[in-house]
């Protein structure tokens, strides 16, 4: 799956990449010199890009963090170019139309110069636009979290454990652009939220425990009633999801493998592997988490993925907790996200008659940048009919 992700990013990368060049480069230029210096500046950023996608697999780990910020970015900017320029293609070809117009049917030295005026015109408007979208994207990225705060009824939910509090939290993606300062900001916030437990639902990282574990070991300080629970997100198994599942358990929270645990007050709590963990012979398996239950107990299940929402209705389970999407992270790349499957977005949703709360994450992949997708931590309450 990774491997046709890979192609198929690598032929949207170079079918993109000629489109802004055409725009960038060869519509805003006549001159053969500046022409050329501008295509070996634009091959040298294809080039970064592509060389940063395969860093942290294939160079030393200094070299990898060097090139994650230029080559991130870079990523974000070409992305929000190719934006930038599509939404042009009207009113640019509207001007064409009035150019070709007024010069007749005898194109001059002038119209020439009008159509260059046009090609920069659009080259200037669509990277300054660009630039600015990346630069707010980032801040928004890195800055801190915004709370959100949700209370979900439950039929089944005892009066007794009317308002049981669930610090939610996901795809932290601790990677090459990350902090230990940054862990222990996020660490921070979840213990002021004084919630009854932690569930930490997948993409924990992008490296090995080698390479992570100090920018991980802030989270051995998260604190709640009945502890900090864990389950695998998409990305554990590309970094080594048992040496991370190990290291989850020293820090302190608990792994949910497919299990389901009887929290005090008459609710279960059961986590399930996640669905990429079928490549590796680790996937999901609701029958064996959920055998034996009580079914007049309420079960909140944690599962990374949004989609697996339809296999836990079909088990009666009661809320799913999830992540995954970063709710599209970059707009307009949340059609992406919707296209592929999966059933909520971000934030509230019904699946097969079941409740899905999605948070958008609190980290983001690849480029540091987050636009109209803003990082969250949730504070979910339960509560009773």
């Amino acid at each position: 799956m990774i491997v046709l992700f890979g192609v198929l990013a690598l032929l949207v990368l170079v079918a993109g990449g000629y489109y802004v060049w055409r725009r960038l480069v060869h519509d805003t230029t006549t001159s053969r010199r500046r022409r050329r210096a501008g295509t070996w500046v634009f091959v040298g950023v294809v080039v970064l890009i592509l060389v940063n996608a395969v860093a942290g697999r294939v160079l030393p780990w200094p070299v990898a963090k060097a090139l994650a910020w230029p080559g991130y970015l870079a990523m974000a900017v070409l992305f929000y170019l190719l934006v930038a320029l599509a939404l042009t293609e009207i009113p640019a070809a509207i001007a064409k139309l009035v150019m070709r117009h007024r010069a007749g049917d005898r194109p001059d030295t002038t119209d020439q110069s009008r159509r260059l005026f046009l090609g920069r015109t659009v080259a200037l408007t669509a990277g300054a636009a660009s630039v600015a979208v990346v630069g707010a994207g980032m801040g928004s990225a890195l800055g801190t979290p915004q709370l959100r705060r949700i209370q979900i009824p439950l039929a089944k939910l005892p009066a007794g454990t009317d308002g049981f509090r669930i610090a939610l939290v996901s795809d932290i993606h601790l990677g090459p652009l990350s902090s230990i300062g940054r862990t222990r900001r996020i660490v921070d916030m979840i213990n002021g939220l004084d919630a009854d437990l932690v569930a930490v639902v997948g993409d924990l990282v992008d490296g090995s425990v080698a390479e992570l574990g100090p920018v991980a070991a802030p989270l051995a300080n998260l604190r709640s009633r009945l502890g900090s629970f864990f389950v695998t997100g998409n990305h554990e198994y590309y970094a080594g999801y048992q040496q991370w599942v190990d290291e989850v358990a020293r820090l302190g929270m608990r792994p949910l493998r497919n299990e389901r645990l009887e929290l005090p007050g008459g609710l279960d709590l059961a986590g399930v592997n996640d669905l990429n963990g079928r490549s590796y012979g680790d996937g999901p398996d609701l029958d064996a988490t959920l055998s034996g239950r009580d079914p007049s107990r309420p079960v909140v299940l944690l599962a990374h993925q949004p989609v697996y929402a339809h296999e836990a209705a079909r088990h009666g389970v009661d809320l799913q907790l999830s992540g995954h999407t970063h709710g599209g992270q970059m707009w307009p790349f949340h059609l992406v996200v919707q296209a592929s499957g999966q059933p909520v977005l971000s934030g509230m949703g019904s699946v097969d008659g079941m409740p899905v709360y999605v948070t958008n994450g609190v980290g983001f992949w690849g480029p540091p940048v987050r636009v109209a997708a803003p990082p969250d931590v949730t504070l979910v309450e339960l509560r009773a009919r």
